[in-house]
C-alpha cells in the first residue's frame, strides 16, 4: 500500500503560518484521486500528477473544487467540512485521494485512504465525508 492517511505535515505547519483560510468564503480547495500506484501520505507536500486517476465522464486532472466548507469548535475541538463530491459518468478505480489547497500553490491538506481500491464502472463515484461533529470531521485539531 502506497497511499497512507495522514493529514500532511506540512499543512500543520502552515496552519501555524496563517497559509490555509478553511472558513467559508476563505481559500478554495480540490479534491484529486489517485490509484493504488502513488505515493502519498504525511510527506505529501502538494499536488502531484504522478498515478492520479485517468479523466473520464466528469473526472478531470486535478479533480474537482470542494464545496460548502466550513469551519467550528466545540469542546476544545477545531472541525472542518466540506460537501460531499460526486464525479459523474465515470469509469474509474480510485484508492485514495488528495486534498490540496488551488489558491495556495496546490499545497497539501490532507491524503485520504479509501481502505482498498474503490470501482464506478459508466456511473458515479462519490466522496461522502463524514459527519461534522467533533468525533468524526475530515479534519479535527485538539
Amino acid at each position: 500500500m502506497a497511499i497512507s492517511q495522514a493529514v500532511c505535515n506540512s499543512f500543520k505547519k502552515e496552519l501555524l503560518d496563517g497559509v490555509h483560510d478553511l472558513d467559508t468564503g476563505g481559500d478554495a480547495f480540490k479534491l484529486a484521486l489517485y490509484t493504488n500506484a502513488a505515493t502519498l501520505g504525511a510527506a505529501t507536500t502538494s499536488y502531484t500528477t504522478g498515478s492520479e486517476v485517468s479523466a473520464s465522464g466528469q473526472y478531470v486532472a486535478g479533480g474537482s473544487q470542494l464545496q460548502s466548507q466550513q469551519t467550528s469548535v466545540a469542546s476544545g475541538v477545531a472541525i472542518v467540512d466540506f460537501a460531499d463530491l460526486s464525479f459523474t459518468g465515470v469509469t474509474l478505480t480510485a484508492r485514495g485521494a488528495l486534498i490540496y489547497n488551488l489558491t495556495d500553490a496546490n499545497k497539501a491538506v490532507c491524503v485520504l485512504d479509501f481502505g482498498g481500491d474503490k470501482t464506478a464502472t459508466a456511473g458515479t463515484f462519490t466522496i461522502q465525508f463524514p459527519a461534522f461533529t467533533t468525533s468524526a470531521a475530515i479534519l479535527r485539531i485538539s
